[in-house]
């Protein structure tokens, strides 16, 4: 008998965040694949986080969008593309091309990236092009300009690993960066590496630190403008660094003086004790390998790029840039949010790190061909969805990204799309909220999904890796360039969308890096220009810059670190000090208003749930949308754990389940951004931040809303599992969540118990469940019911409603429908009422606390009380933390809760 041949496993790189760790998948051959870490890619060596080491539970087609759509309907390509073309040729000729705008995403490759911004800056003619990138690191790309003239990251991630001091400042690393915070931790371990976390939250970060400076909101600047003080005034100033490498050091001394002249200062504007602050200025001073690594927290601000410049001036003072274990370090939230920025993605910059003096732009222009070039820049994201408000916008293209959830006043943004003429969206997911926004001219473009694409990305140490496709595309999928150039070749530009794949965009784009730069600009791939087909197939991770040397043979060789030899991009190679601003917030708490929300992730979903939601794993340890609250605010309001709080602001509301903690200090709210409609009925971040931009890089603020909390009540609460999603009835508390074998619902109601049994007969009784048996238990009498649905042996679904105060016992039920033939035990469970507070007849693990491993809380609880003292002996006994070790900081809070239970 023949034996099937095994498929290749293909080398590809993570669709999550920016660290960009290398993947192996190898194909099952029937739409799925099993992955694993690659050893040899230098970004994780092998390690993957739970989101990645969960990718091959994300690739189901379920929720794709497979054909192309206009206004609801199916049509070909053909159809749908010339729909396009010509919605866009008449609102240019009516409106002038500047009425057209492209929305994208750090998420879309570098080759995507680049015919967008080649289509929509050089030949359509509109600088309306910006990129969910706006809303992630845009304040970093300023600093980075302003101080160096370049948008240029300095180090690498071998810094983090020869750093004797590593300085998080507004990042949460151990979550959104879980494979970096490894090597952090695993430098603390061999060579004794310190952690000091700046943040207005103790994060699970935080609790891994040797000192944590919890600081108000908004008052980073203070903190390291005291620092650059006394750098200055105790003698740690470089003076020849300096002296032969800045600009601006008086300057920016002068105003630091004015917003923090002592530690006394220092103290009173971030409320951090001046022993605390004298212990991070006396180890930062004391240390000459420091990385400062900064991300969401220090971005998303109205003041995010002197945020930024803060950090960097006191790096520029003591001249620790560009040489190993030091600099300051810009933690990437998107997989190619550095490709989009090499590429023109943000509407304040031209391809290949160029910007807008006339030089600049002819010189575009000519390597283009593009005689209409746009000569300035467009509007940047906050800015862009307020013209299509306004009606300045008339069409918008979207692709790749779901800013129905994410931007700053999602509902106004909503209800502006109706006023387009024409609105585009290019992707994977049919049920995204924006993908079910509707435009007077709506188009669906159905587009790859990761696994089937194939391009480039850039991580955040300037490293560019291969996304190789392993998978078929489904339906009638194609690559988003590929739509891109389809659109330029039908509006008459077919020589300049000639593209015919990935490799042949890739050579123009790093082509464009090198024309007429000859070491003025940072970004050059100059040695890859001229790469082949076969040779692009098979590049290695390499670091940019790579110009091309004159008689080079052999593989491109990148380069590590920048600045090592004090030049910068600046006119005079001169790296500038910046004068940044007296700290302040963008909006104040008020009486109506008293709270200060914070938004942020969560250890194991992605930006808006569309990969990451289909995993049951990932789905586990957080189910439901959530708000920390402090314990002494939950008194005062009436708040219990557990329970259903409306969270509002000026913008909008959401209705999130209670999370009591001292993680959040009083007077402050932490809600996470990644549940939109699909997901949970009323839980999008968006709609309830204002957003204010920050006047330098256009980066909306998302950390400092002011809200108002008060408790909801519900008459009762309930799940309800299926093996098939169904919809939820109007005026529900819900959120969905996949579970092993289907999907479940949490939800809340005022309904009573009958009218829930008439909801649950209905559904018997439509095509979800036709034909179906119900066995049910109700006592009305008492408001309690419950439910099971069966085809035959097979259990297709369940529901348990009970008053609000006697919750059924969710992780017990889901435990139950993982069989889908459950035995007489089981199906008497689902009906007795033992799934009411934790009386299950069954086995659960508990909530899930390491998502790599699936290991629940209860199981963690027995190694601790069966004696595991430490997190290592907890990964010896149960697995759990043994992978990327995201969920270490929650085992040690556990086991030191163990302790103080013993003592």
């Amino acid at each position: 008998m023949t034996q099937p041949v095994a498929a290749p496993t293909v080398r590809t790189t993570c669709p999550y965040c920016g660290v960009g760790c290398g993947v192996l998948a190898t194909p099952d051959g029937q739409g799925g694949a099993t992955i694993a870490g690659d050893a040899e890619h230098p970004a994780n060596f092998g390690r993957l986080c739970s989101k990645g080491s969960a990718l091959g539970e994300t690739l189901s087609l379920e929720n794709r969008l497979l054909h192309p759509q206009v206004d609801g309907a199916r049509v070909s390509w053909d159809a749908a593309l010339d729909t396009v073309t010509a919605k866009l040729r008449a609102v240019a000729a009516e409106h002038g091309p500047d009425a057209i705008a492209f929305y994208l995403s750090g998420q879309l490759l570098t080759e995507d990236y680049y015919v967008a911004n080649k289509l929509a800056k050089g030949f359509i003619g509109t600088p309306h092009v910006d990129t969910n990138s706006r809303l992630c690191m845009s304040s970093a790309v300023a600093a980075h300009r302003r101080a160096f003239g370049s948008d240029t990251v300095p180090g690498c991630y071998e810094d983090l690993d020869e750093a004797d001091l590593i300085v998080l400042v507004g990042s949460n690393t151990a979550w959104c960066h879980p494979i970096l915070f490894r090597r952090m931790a695993d430098a603390k371990e061999r060579r004794g590496t310190k952690f000091v976390v700046i943040d207005p939250r103790r994060t699970q970060t935080a609790q891994e630190s040797d000192l944590f400076l919890g600081i108000r909101p908004g008052t980073d600047t203070a903190l390291f403008s005291g620092l650059l003080v006394y750098l200055s005034d105790n003698g740690f100033r470089d003076r020849a660094f300096v002296d032969a490498h800045t600009a601006g050091l008086d300057t920016a001394l002068d105003r630091a003086r004015q917003i923090a002249p002592d530690l006394a200062a220092v103290a009173a504007a971030t409320g951090v004790p001046e022993a605390d602050i004298a212990a991070f200025y006396a180890l930062f001073a004391g240390t000459r390998r420091v990385v400062t690594a900064f991300s969401q927290g220090v971005n998303q601000s109205a003041q995010g790029t002197d945020k930024g410049n803060s950090i960097i001036n006191c790096h520029l003072i003591t001249g620790r840039i560009g040489e190993t274990g030091m600099g300051p370090f810009s933690l990437t939230g998107q997989p190619n949010a550095m490709g989009g920025r090499e590429v023109g993605g943000l509407a304040n910059m031209l391809a290949a790190h160029m910007h807008f003096t006339p030089e600049e732009v002819d010189r575009v222009r000519r390597y283009w061909g593009a005689p209409r070039i746009i000569t300035g820049e467009g509007m940047k994201a906050v800015a862009l969805f307020e013209a299509i408000a306004r009606g300045k916008i008339k069409a918008l293209w979207v692709m790749g990204t779901n800013p129905l959830v994410s931007m700053p006043r999602a509902d106004m943004i909503r209800e502006a799309l109706a006023g387009l003429d024409l609105y585009v969206v290019s992707e994977a997911v049919a049920d995204s909220d924006t993908a079910r926004g509707l435009g007077k001219t709506t188009v669906l473009l159905p587009a790859q999904a990761w696994g089937e694409k194939d391009g480039t990305v850039t991580n955040s140490e300037r490293r560019i890796s291969r996304q190789r496709r392993f998978l078929n595309s489904p339906g009638e999928a194609r690559p988003d360039w590929a739509a891109l150039s389809e659109v330029g070749r039908r509006l008459g530009h077919g020589r300049a969308f000639a593209f015919d794949s990935a490799a042949a965009i890739f050579r123009e784009h790093a082509g464009l890096s090198a024309y007429e730069n000859n070491g003025t600009r940072d970004f050059d791939l100059g040695a890859l220009a001229d790469i082949s087909d076969a040779a692009y197939d098979a590049t290695l991770p390499v670091q940019w810059p790579i110009p091309k040397r004159s008689g080079f043979r052999g593989a491109p060789q990148g380069k590590a670190r920048l600045f090592g030899d004090g030049r910068f991009y600046t006119f005079d190679r001169r790296a500038r000090f910046v004068a940044v601003q007296p700290p302040a917030l963008a909006l104040a708490a008020s009486a109506a208003f008293p709270f200060m929300l914070n938004t942020g992730r969560v250890r194991d979903h992605w930006h808006t749930m569309t990969r990451t939601g289909k995993s049951q794993r990932l789905s586990a340890h957080r189910a439901v949308p959530f708000v920390e609250v402090h314990p002494d605010d939950a008194a005062a309001h009436g708040l219990a754990d557990g329970g259903i709080a409306r969270l509002t602001t000026a913008h909008g509301a959401a209705e999130l389940e209670v999370t009591v903690t001292d993680t959040v200090v009083p007077g402050s709210l932490f809600m996470p951004m990644h549940w939109g409609g699909a997901f949970a009925s009323q839980a999008r971040v968006g709609a309830l931040v204002r957003g204010m931009p920050d006047p330098v890089s256009g980066q909306p603020e998302l950390k400092a809303t002011p809200a108002a909390i008060a408790p909801v009540g519900y008459r009762a609460r309930g799940f309800l599992l299926t093996r098939r999603q169904v919809a939820m009835p109007e005026g529900w508390w819900w959120a969905r969540a996949a579970i092993t074998g289907g999907w479940g619902a949490q939800f809340a109601t005022a309904d009573s118990s009958r009218a829930v049994a008439l909801m649950v007969r209905g559904l018997i009784q439509s095509e979800a469940l036709l034909g179906c048996e119900l066995a049910e238990y109700a006592d009305h009498a008492r408001d309690r019911y419950r439910c099971a649905v069966y085809d035959g042996d097979r259990l297709v679904a369940c529901l348990a409603y009970a008053p609000a105060g006697e919750r059924p016992d969710w992780e017990a039920a889901k435990a139950l429908f993982a069989t889908e033939a459950p035995d007489a035990a089981a199906r008497r469970a689902l009906l007795s009422g033992a799934l009411l507070s934790g009386r299950a007849a069954t086995a659960s693990a508990g909530p899930v606390v390491c998502a790599c491993h699936g290991v629940g809380a209860d199981v963690i609880a027995s190694a601790i009380a069966g004696g595991a003292g430490s997190a290592e002996a907890v990964g010896a006994a149960c697995k759990a933390g043994t992978n990327c070790g995201s969920c270490i900081p929650e085992i040690r809070k556990m086991l030191a809760g163990q302790t103080a239970r013993a003592a």
